[in-house]
């Protein structure tokens, strides 16, 4: 939960702490709600998250409040929201006290501007990735990095000089998120010192120095913000919170959310296959650059990501630097102090810099990055007959190239058997040629090959990728084609259970199996083998038989059985609560409790001579637990 200050929520009862006078209601999350108070030792206002009363007495739900405050803590970033206290075990209230933030958080700045410009995103990506690289060198990740938790206070400059003349209308930008700094005055003159942005929320961190914080397995965070590995339950380093930035990313550049679906089953199947359509696809001002450097922090192998926080920042430096952005901070402060003014003329300044950095890259013989520059800067001015011209130019180049880059194998095979034929029919006119007259003749001249029309129109949209164009084929014989490959289409039905359900093909690394899809074998004989994440399923084994054609295969895992042991006292008999016909043994052994629908159960134990009722035991599939009933 954000501590971020907006119009009062007044309440008919606040928390009674002993140091703070609590003033008003600011949000409320699913842990905790925040308040506005007054420290009544040193004067301030602050924040104050208010674990919620139905999970006080929730072990885990105090254990996760104890380490946000452990978490943040040990940070310090300007763009890191800082803990000032935290409640004692003694106190009847378990509360977390934060710096107050007054802006907005970047969730409802999306909700009135949709989207961001580009450079003004990844100029908060900048600052953003600063602090999770801070985060991370203490060995803190946040895994919950979404628009929710990022606190944006923008700061009006007030002083004499900035006065405008009587009559004169004044810009304004977002009005929840403008503040006057104190004093009436600004206290330095550098572009940006008028923004803070904020990361808040470490409430489920992982703390790499800590030993059983959280559940193997367990799945924390927002789905659509997750990485892969954090869905799968796998262990997670900063590069889960790459991929959180990227999902935050991309939706301040395209305006929506890149893994989406009808239900959160079908989001997480997208993100673990990492199925989404290209961020310059759904908006092509982001550009080839920007829409690169995101599927690159979108890839779903860890391996394939940002090696880092600082890498990915580099990167947007980098993009920044190359279109003449030199204060990121004092970028996002101009779009912050007059939005459509900025945007008015950001967009007229992107376009001539792309203009001048695609001939630039022309004359180098670039013409991938040249094309990436004058199709971003023609998203912008979609009507600019100079612009116009070059692409269509560029568009004829690149479809000979083309043409003559899959025409070139057909044309040689036809050259080939039309010299064979002219030889052999020469050869039967004419007779056999003698060894004399064979060294005589010389080599024989290349026939000339025709050179492809041009059929490109002089006016044309912006350049599309060759595999994305529709080209005629030539017409050789049939006689010539190779013959299509023989394949088996192997598809799934029954999968149990609806999730986490991987295959391994002969013996592969296992990937997330779709079951709404179909695997596409060659003709050969195939071993499936079916897994579940984190190893708590039977993994069974289906032989494919050579051929081919379309079948269906079904895919039942066995979820493994967990084990509870029980210590109590001897002579003494327990059961789970609501399932007293099935008795449970005491002692080491243990006893098989099945996991039918899930490979995570809570149970409570129930001691039959005394009725006596353990707490919520979480039971995890192929794992033990141990419950102890110490005497009454």
């Amino acid at each position: 939960m954000t501590a971020v200050t907006t119009q009062p929520a007044h309440s008919s009862r606040f928390p009674v702490l002993e140091k703070y006078d609590v003033l008003e209601e600011l949000g409320h999350g699913g842990m905790a709600t925040v308040y506005r108070a007054h420290d009544l030792r040193l004067g301030r206002d602050v924040a104050i998250k208010v674990i919620h009363p139905h999970l006080r007495d929730s072990t885990e739900a105090v254990r996760r409040f104890a380490i946000e405050a452990q978490a943040v803590a040990k940070l310090r970033h300007p763009s890191i929201v800082e803990v000032y206290d935290v409640s004692s075990a003694s106190e009847r209230e378990q509360y977390l006290v934060v710096e107050l933030l007054r802006g907005i958080t970047l969730r409802r700045l999306l909700e009135t501007h949709h989207a961001l410009p580009a450079e003004v995103a990844a100029a908060i990506g900048v600052e953003l990735l600063a602090a999770l690289a801070h985060a991370h060198e203490a060995g803190v990740i946040h895994r919950d990095v979404k628009p929710e938790n990022v606190i944006i206070e923008h700061r009006v400059r007030r002083s004499p000089s900035d006065e405008p003349p009587p009559g004169a209308s004044t810009p304004a930008g977002p009005p929840a998120t403008t503040t006057p700094l104190p004093g009436g005055s600004h206290s330095s003159s550098e572009p940006g010192d008028r923004i803070t942005i904020k990361l808040t929320d470490f409430g489920i961190a992982k703390l790499l120095d800590a030993q059983g914080v959280t559940s193997t397995g367990q799945v924390l965070g927002s789905p659509a913000h997750m990485a892969p590995e954090q869905i799968e339950g796998r262990d997670v380093d900063g590069r889960a919170d790459v991929f959180g930035l990227g999902v935050l990313l991309y939706e301040c550049l395209v305006g929506h959310l890149p893994f989406q679906g009808s239900n959160p089953a079908q989001v997480l199947r997208r993100v673990l296959e990492g199925e989404y359509a290209s961020a310059e696809q759904e908006a092509p001002t982001v550009g080839r650059t920007w829409s690169r450097i995101l599927d690159q922090a979108l890839a779903p192998a860890v391996e394939a990501r940002f090696a880092g926080a600082l890498q990915m920042r580099d990167a947007l430096l980098r993009e920044l630097a190359h279109l003449g952005v030199t204060s990121p901070r004092g970028t996002i402060e101009a779009w912050f102090d007059d939005p459509p003014g900025f945007v008015r003329t950001h967009e007229a300044t992107m376009t001539t810099r792309l203009c001048a950095s695609g001939d630039e890259a022309s004359r180098r013989g670039d013409v991938l990055a040249a094309a990436a520059d004058y199709n971003r800067a023609l998203a912008y001015a979609p009507n600019d007959p100079s612009l116009l011209k070059i692409v269509a130019r560029m568009n004829r180049r690149s479809a000979r190239r083309d043409v003559v880059r899959r025409t070139w194998p057909w044309a040689a095979l036809a050259l080939l058997v039309a010299g064979v034929g002219i030889e052999v029919a020469g050869a039967r006119r004419a007779g056999p040629l003698s060894d004399a007259e064979h060294a005589s003749a010389g080599p024989r001249p290349a026939t000339p090959v025709a050179a492809p029309v041009d059929t490109t129109p002089t006016s044309s949209p912006p350049i599309t990728p060759a595999s994305a164009r529709s080209l005629a084929r030539p017409l050789v014989s049939a006689r010539l084609l190779p013959r299509p490959a023989a394949r088996h289409e192997v598809r799934f039905s029954d999968v149990e259970p609806a999730h986490g359900v991987r295959v391994s093909i002969d013996g592969a690394p296992p990937s997330p199996l779709d079951p709404s899809g179909a695997l596409v074998l060659n003709e050969k004989a195939h071993t499936l083998t079916f897994s579940c994440a984190s190893d708590f399923c039977e993994p069974i084994t289906r032989a494919i038989a050579p051929g081919d054609g379309a079948i269906t295969v079904p895919v039942r895992l066995t979820i493994k059985p967990a084990r509870l042991v029980i210590r109590g006292l001897p002579g003494s008999h327990y059961f789970l609560d609501g399932d007293p016909k099935h008795t449970l043994e005491s002692g080491e052994t243990g006893n098989e409790i099945a996991m039918s629908q899930s490979a995570m159960r809570v149970v409570k134990v129930k001691e039959l001579e005394t009725g006596r009722l353990s707490q919520g035991v979480e039971l995890r599939a192929g794992q033990s637990t141990v419950v102890e009933f110490g005497a009454p």
